[in-house]
């Protein structure tokens, strides 16, 4: 009887520890799954990091491109607006040279002509004497006057100066085209009547402004005032020519005139400055070898 009880209690026990050890096997297994489920999670977590990781890595790629990109278009865009002001700052400061000389040359011209007028002023207050010993010279001076009267169309000059019958017909009889026109200007001009001549050349840059002989034109009706002595009239005949034919053939030889127009008026600091112009932008011209020599002599 004792041993039966034994064997119950063993059996009891046993049972017992099988029931715990089956409790036990089911909180492991549940608890496996569970971290099983989390790894999962995990796992799937981590590919979702990736996947984000590659994404951000691309589109911090594509951003760096981009901004490279647009530091490729600052920096050309700063070399265009570099180069664009370079260019800007030599054509200031050409101009800037430019109106330097010019206004050099005026105010050079202005003090000359103002100490010609003083001298002029003070002869006629203090040397009474003088002004009759001129007397001889009014003549052409008043010549000169005439001259201009008619050159500015005023009334007076019309009534005291009527047109001469050769340049009335070259007025009147206009030519069918500016080459008739130019040469028979031109024929007027070597045949010694000039105001025809001139005439004839102010027609044509008046009917054919466009003419491929307008820039000679000009210059042979500066020439027309040359071979007249009204040299100060040439100087301004000559300038036209300089001034809107500057590439024109006769552009030089208007340089040349022009500087031996002042010469001939006593003006020698105004013509080495013309003399000086010609030889600086004509140099291999005839006219330049001539200017030079003139140079030399001044």
């Amino acid at each position: 009887m004792p041993n039966k009880t034994i064997w119950i209690g063993l059996v009891a026990a046993v049972l017992l520890c099988s029931c715990a050890l089956q409790e036990d096997v089911y909180t492991l297994d549940h608890r496996l799954s569970a971290l099983e489920r989390r790894n999962l999670e995990l796992e799937k977590q981590n590919r979702e990091l990736d996947t984000l990781n590659r994404d951000l890595i691309q589109a911090k790629e594509s951003i760096s491109s981009r901004v490279e990109g647009l530091d490729q278009t600052r920096r050309d865009d700063e070399m265009e607006l570099r180069a664009q002001y370079a260019g800007l700052a030599a054509q200031i400061q050409s101009l800037q040279e430019t109106s330097q000389m010019l206004s050099g040359r005026l105010e050079e011209i202005e003090y000359l002509l103002n100490q010609k007028l003083e001298g002029f002023e003070d002869n006629q207050l203090k040397n009474r004497e003088r002004m009759d010993r001129m007397a001889t010279d009014m003549a052409a001076v008043q010549k000169r006057m005439d001259m201009i009267d008619q050159y500015l169309n005023l009334e007076a000059a019309q009534a005291k100066q009527p047109a001469s019958p050769a340049v009335s017909a070259v007025v009147a009889a206009k030519p069918a085209s500016d080459q008739a026109l130019y040469a028979e200007a031109k024929k007027a001009f070597d045949e010694g009547n000039v105001q025809a001549a001139r005439k004839g050349f102010e027609q044509l840059l008046t009917d054919y402004p466009q003419s491929p002989n307008a820039d000679n034109a000009q210059f042979w009706i500066g020439e027309t005032y040359y071979r007249e002595k009204w040299y100060e009239k040439a100087i301004l005949e000559y300038q036209k020519v300089i001034e809107k034919y500057p590439s024109g053939n006769k552009t030089p030889a208007a340089l040349l005139k022009q500087g031996l127009s002042f010469l001939n008026i006593g003006e020698t600091n105004n013509a080495r400055l013309v003399l000086k112009e010609l030889v600086a932008k004509h140099p291999s011209t005839n006219e330049a070898s001539i200017a030079k020599q003139k140079l030399e002599s001044l």
